[in-house]
C-alpha cells in the first residue's frame, strides 16, 4: 500500500477555465501545492473522459488541452511541486477501468446522483433514437468507473471536490472496497476535500443561473481582457427589486455579492475605497458585512457595487492574465511539461496496475509466476 498524502485532481478541457473553476478548485490546488502537506500531487488534463461526450467533435477537446495547461500553469501550478499530464497518455488507467467494470452493476450506476444530474444537462435520452444521437453514450455512463481509475491508479488519498462530486467519490470508495475484499488489499479508500466557504462551492454564472457554463454565455474566464471582465460585470444579475438607489436591496441570490463572498478581502476596502465616493454619496466600509448592511438598508447602488467587484476581481485576474502572457510565448514549454509529466504519471499507474494483476492472478508472464504455473499444469495434465 502507498504511504504518505497524495491528491488526484483535474478538469474536462472543454474550454477555457473560468473563474468558477478557480474559486471551485483551481485556487485550491495552489495552496494544498504550496502548502508541503502533501507528498505527491496529480493535476490530470481529461481528454479521454471529455471525449465521451464529445466523441464527434475530437478537435475541441484537442485544441482545449493547451487552453487548460496554460490556465493551470498562469494560476501558479508548478511542475516542479505538481505533476500535470493527459490522461490519454496513461493506457494503464484504460486496462484498470476494464476490470473495475466488472465490480460495478447498471443498477448501481443509474443511481448515482451525478450520473443522472450530468445526463440530464447534457440532454441525453434513456431511449435511443434512430439517429443514434438520442441514446446515452456508454462511455459517458460509465465514467464514475472511469473516474475511479485515475484516483486508484495514483493511490491518492485525498480529491478536491465540489459537493456534486461526492458521489463519485463514494463510488469510487465502493470500488476499491470491493477489490479489496475479493482479490487483495491493494487499493488506496480516498477521501473527499470540499472547498473553504459556501461561496466557493458553486459559483453561479453572471446571469444568475445555478451553473457558470461556455455554453449559457454567462462565465468570466481567467484568460478574459480587463475590457471584458468589466463588460461582464456591468452586465450582471443583482436583485431585481432594486430599481432605486435609495431602496432596500437583497443581499442573498444576488450575484455581486456571491462573488465578492468569494473574492473579497479585508485589504480591498481601503485599496479601492475610491469606489464608493459619488456625486451625492460616499461610503467607507471596513468589511464586506458593512457593506451588505449598507446595501440592504438603501441607499448603496448597482454601479457602486459593481464598479468594486471589478477592482477585487481585477487583483486576482491582472497577475494570471499577465503569467499566462509569458507561458503563451512559449508553447513548447508547456507542452514539455505535459509530456514529462505523463511519462512520470504513467511510471506511478504502471506500478499500481502491475499490483492490481497480480492480486487478480492475471500476471501470467511475470519472472516466477509463469513457472509455477508451468510446473502446476504439467503435474495436472501428467
Amino acid at each position: 500500500m502507498a504511504k504518505g498524502k497524495i491528491i488526484l485532481t483535474g478538469d474536462r478541457p472543454t474550454g477555457r477555465l473560468h473563474i468558477g473553476h478557480y474559486v471551485g478548485s483551481l485556487r485550491r490546488r495552489v495552496e494544498l501545492q504550496n502548502s508541503g502537506e502533501y507528498d505527491k500531487i496529480f493535476i490530470m488534463i481529461a481528454d479521454a473522459q471529455a471525449l465521451t461526450d464529445n466523441a464527434d467533435n475530437p478537435e475541441k477537446v484537442r485544441q482545449n488541452i493547451i487552453e487548460v495547461a496554460l490556465d493551470y500553469l498562469s494560476a501558479g501550478l508548478d511542475p516542479e511541486k505538481s505533476n500535470l499530464f493527459i490522461q490519454s497518455q496513461i493506457s494503464e488507467l484504460t486496462e484498470l477501468t476494464f476490470f473495475y467494470n466488472n465490480l460495478v452493476t447498471v443498477q448501481r450506476l443509474q443511481r448515482n446522483p451525478t450520473v443522472k444530474q450530468e445526463i440530464q444537462l447534457r440532454g441525453f435520452n434513456d431511449d435511443e433514437a434512430a439517429d443514434n444521437k438520442a441514446g446515452i453514450p456508454v462511455g459517458f455512463f460509465c465514467y464514475p468507473i472511469s473516474q475511479a481509475a485515475d484516483i486508484t491508479a495514483f493511490k491518492a488519498t485525498t480529491v478536491p471536490v465540489g459537493d456534486d462530486q461526492l458521489p463519485m467519490i463514494e463510488q469510487t470508495r465502493e470500488i476499491v472496497r470491493r477489490f479489496n475484499a475479493t482479490y487483495a488489499p491493494v487499493l488506496v479508500e480516498p477521501s473527499a476535500l470540499l472547498p473553504e466557504g459556501d461561496a466557493c462551492m458553486r459559483l453561479p454564472g453572471t446571469d444568475g443561473k445555478a451553473k457558470m457554463s461556455k455554453s449559457l454565455g454567462n462565465c468570466i474566464y481567467l484568460s478574459d481582457t480587463s475590457e471584458a471582465v468589466r463588460e461582464k460585470i456591468r452586465g450582471m444579475y443583482t436583485d431585481p427589486g432594486h430599481l432605486q438607489v435609495s431602496d432596500p436591496g437583497k443581499v442573498e441570490g444576488n450575484t455581486v455579492f456571491t462573488y465578492l463572498d468569494a473574492f473579497c478581502k479585508p485589504e480591498h476596502f481601503e485599496k479601492f475605497a475610491s469606489c464608493f465616493v459619488g456625486k451625492k454619496v460616499s461610503f467607507s466600509f471596513a468589511s464586506l458585512d458593512e457593506m451588505k448592511a449598507q446595501y440592504r438598508a438603501g441607499g448603496l447602488g448597482d454601479v457602486m457595487c459593481k464598479n468594486f467587484l471589478y477592482e477585487v476581481l481585477e487583483d486576482t485576474l491582472a497577475p494570471i492574465r499577465e503569467r499566462r502572457h509569458k507561458f503563451e510565448q512559449d508553447i513548447p514549454y508547456v507542452y514539455e511539461v505535459l509530456r514529462k509529466g505523463s511519462e512520470a504519471a504513467r511510471e506511478v499507474a504502471a506500478q499500481t496496475l502491475a499490483e492490481v494483476k497480480r492480486a487478480m492472478k492475471i500476471n501470467y508472464f511475470d519472472p516466477g509466476v509463469l513457472d509455477e504455473l508451468i510446473a502446476e499444469q504439467s503435474e495436472k495434465y501428467r
